[in-house]
């Protein structure tokens, strides 16, 4: 078990003191302070004061359109000001946020609208142009928010019933998010208003948030990361957010200009932009004197990512991690401390850890295992999957996470997936230790291993990697494979090394290993 951080011991304390809904993170702002900026996006500005007088419009629109405590609001958004507003409005009315992004399919979302039986449907078509294709098939009408700017909502659904109330507020549902669906079908995860206030607080309080803050937000909301970290994580301090719906390098450079940003938070594809684009204008050097914490979440770290982010701007890039099952941050970097490696920082303080081989028994320090977590972070269960929950967290509250990981002196570092080790002649190979090597390599954008059984084999796996190259860069195969073995074990090396135009990834910028393993099987692709 991870030792927690000196620093936020009481975390009894913080529980007791956290506020019942999400909704309610705006309130004790909005008396002491409401004439303090709280959001920021392209169409305006809201004080805390005014957020709060929006927040309480839109319940009672939401209640007067037939939402009721319990029924599903399926949210398909983007970052800005209505989103938040409604978002908070329906927490506040008991009725459960279906978080999804404008950007997904057509077929995906419908998926969702399907499974979670949503009574209501909002669309934030002011900032997306998807999301207002996705209203045209739902047959939405405009509704202008005062304040607000226009939204579009379905369709009342009179056949949708609500779902019980949870006595404790606390324990009630305050979003449902589906996930990616990386490793199978998207699952609806049922995260609670504590669990989501929790990482909010907590996060908020190791990077030191305070009103003086001013932190941007591209990372979508409608993920939990987005939802927890950024959004609430910056209510809750009172801090200035400013939303942007789409990642652009030019945007958030003048950003960081102008509005003086303290705060930036964002994956690993972001910052890989933000590299591309300074080498393209030539930029050996980015100064604000204002910015004092970067930070990586949502997919894993490239140590050329990070070593390159933080020359460029000449300060740490931190790590995190966490999965949407709970909530989703499970460990974040201590603010101050200097890595070179990529470790995911140090466990949450109030979250348990521990780390099992194939046989249910703890490992010791530094060696790999499959991660368990339990504290109130850990979300609810899955929506109508009893027996997926089931799977999911044991009857002593320990979620399984499914990731391989180590302690070392208290950091926690993430080896992969339990679904993607390879055994090869018998030794465990750890797609991750793989990928570092690879994607070190000059002219490398991005690599991604799986394990292929070999034929007349029993439980023989070859490790095959899939490898993106750097725009205007060409690498051959044989010097990638001599760069492998001279970095990495006889058995650790890649069988076979196939270019592909582009890697098939997720929203948050992880890479659909199922699209890859595909790709197995048709010898053509180069």
């Amino acid at each position: 078990m991870a030792s927690p951080n000196k620093t936020y011991e009481n975390v009894a304390e913080l529980l007791r003191n956290l506020p019942e809904r999400i909704s309610d993170v705006v309130t004790a702002w909005a008396e002491s302070a409401p004439n303090q900026l709280a959001l920021v996006d392209s169409g305006g500005t809201l004080t805390y004061g005014q957020l709060a007088q929006r927040v309480a419009a839109a319940r009672t629109w939401l209640h007067d359109s037939g939402v009721r405590p319990g029924d599903r609001v399926m949210m398909v958004s983007e970052n800005c000001r209505p989103f938040v507003a409604t978002l908070l409005a329906t927490a506040a009315l008991d009725a459960w946020p279906v978080l999804v992004n404008a950007r997904l399919s057509a077929s995906e979302v419908d998926a969702i609208w399907k499974h979670c039986g949503a009574r209501r449907v909002l669309f934030s078509t002011s900032v997306s142009p998807q999301a207002r294709e996705h209203a045209k098939r739902h047959g939405a009408s405009v509704h202008e928010l005062p304040g607000l700017g226009q939204v579009m909502i379905g369709p009342l659904q009179p056949e949708a019933q609500p779902e019980p109330i949870e006595a404790e507020i606390g324990d009630r549902v305050a979003a449902l998010i589906y996930t990616s669906g990386t490793t199978g079908l998207p699952k609806g995860v049922m995260l609670t208003h504590r669990g989501l206030l929790f990482v909010a607080a907590v996060s908020a309080r190791i990077r030191s948030l305070t009103p003086d803050d001013r932190l941007y937000g591209v990372l979508p909301m409608s993920h939990a990361v987005g939802l927890s970290v950024v959004l609430l994580g910056s209510l809750i301090s009172g801090a200035t957010l400013f939303l942007a719906h789409r990642f652009d390098p030019v945007a958030v450079l003048t950003a960081l200009q102008k509005e003086r940003l303290t705060v930036v938070l964002g994956t690993p594809a972001m910052f890989s932009l933000l590299l591309d684009y300074a080498k393209l204008k030539g930029f050996q050097s980015l100064r604000f004197p204002s910015l004092r914490i970067l930070s990586s979440s949502g997919a894993p770290l490239q140590p050329a990512v990070k070593s390159q982010v933080e020359s460029l701007f000449g300060m740490a890039l931190h790590n995190g991690y966490g999965v949407t099952e709970c909530s989703p941050n499970i460990s974040q970097a201590v603010v101050g401390e200097v890595r070179t490696d990529t470790s995911v920082g140090r466990v949450l303080p109030g979250v348990e850890t521990r780390l099992l081989n194939a046989q249910g028994k703890e490992v010791a320090e530094g060696e790999v295992g499959e991660l368990h977590v339990r504290g109130p972070n850990v979300m609810k269960g899955y929506y109508h999957a009893p027996e997926e929950t089931a799977a999911a967290i044991d009857a002593e509250g320990w979620f399984n996470t499914r990731d391989l990981a180590r302690l070392e002196n208290g950091n926690l570092f993430i080896v992969g997936r339990t679904k993607e080790l390879i055994v090869r002649f018998g030794l465990n190979v750890y797609p991750a230790e793989v990928e570092a090597v690879l994607n070190a390599y000059p002219g490398v954008a991005r690599a991604a291993v799986i394990g292929r059984s070999v034929e007349g084999t029993k439980g023989d796996e070859e490790v095959i990697a899939f490898v993106q190259l750097a725009p205007g860069c060409s690498l051959a195969e044989a010097e990638l494979a001599q760069h492998a073995a001279q970095n990495l074990a006889s058995y650790k090396r890649p069988s076979q090394i196939r270019f592909v135009p582009t890697m098939p990834l997720t929203a948050n910028g992880k890479v659909i290993k199922g699209e890859l393993a595909k790709l197995v099987e048709n010898p053509e692709t180069r």
